[in-house]
């Protein structure tokens, strides 16, 4: 080694001569480096492109039958989901609608109520979400959002049912319980069909009045009460001449 070095110190000329190859030297190896990472790159490109194509091609290769299969199980799923999503609406209409019932379970019509605001909120969601038909086109992710609203409905449902149920009319003073217990009485009458049709009117009004404040009756639960304390349609007719 110190021959080396003693060497360099007496040729050191020799730089002179030969320092430009050598520097050359070494950005010729720098440069083909580059140009070697460039090639690498450009082929890890190529090889990303291809799998792509590769998958696309794989794709459109497959049946028309899988893709039709699919689209079948799905629109299964979905029909699945808004029949139960229509069940729980159902239930729901029969204490909506049926002033009896609204009178016996009177907290599924108080939207003030923690567990009915919490239903009302969940159906809201899911009417929002649900699709216009099962044949609807919509993506997995769609679909799980709408099977996750339609389950948080039913819970929610049964959770206020349940409640509802188990509460009835305890939240009222002594006195609202006995307006409510004499609505209950004269709804009987208004819908009897034994009963005159002045005894079911004047039923009806008082119905009416020992209801007003206490519960929320839907206009459509008013119509269909109508319906039901108005005589029939063949007892209103006028006698036809002799």
């Amino acid at each position: 080694m110190e021959e080396f070095f003693r060497f360099l110190g007496n040729y050191f000329w020799l730089w002179f001569v030969f320092g430009g190859a050598i520097v050359g030297g070494v950005r010729g190896i720098q440069s083909w480096s580059e140009r070697a990472a460039k090639r690498r790159h450009k082929r890890r490109l190529e090889i990303i492109r291809a799998k792509a194509e590769a998958k696309a091609l794989a794709a459109a290769a497959l049946p028309a039958g899988v893709e039709e299969s699919d689209r079948r199980t799905r629109a299964d799923r979905l029909k699945r989901l808004m029949d139960a999503h229509d069940d729980v609406t159902r239930r729901w209409l029969e204490y909506e609608l049926d002033v009896a019932k609204l009178i016996a379970f009177p907290t599924m019509s108080d939207g003030r109520e923690a567990l009915t605001a919490a239903f009302l909120r969940a159906k809201k969601v899911a009417d929002e979400l649900r699709p216009a038909s099962p044949d609807a086109r919509i993506d997995a992710e769609e679909l799980a959002e709408y099977r996750d609203a339609v389950h948080d409905y039913e819970v929610a449902f049964d959770v206020a049912e349940q409640d509802a149920r188990r509460v009835r009319d305890s939240g009222f003073t002594e006195a609202e319980r006995k307006r409510l217990e004499r609505a209950r009485q004269l709804l009987q009458v208004a819908v009897d069909r034994s009963a005159t049709a002045a005894e079911r009117q004047v039923a009806y009004r008082r119905v009416r009045e020992e209801l007003d404040g206490l519960i929320a009756v839907s206009d459509e639960a008013i119509e269909v009460l109508e319906k039901k304390v108005a005589p029939p349609l063949e007892q209103r007719r006028p006698p036809e001449p002799a």
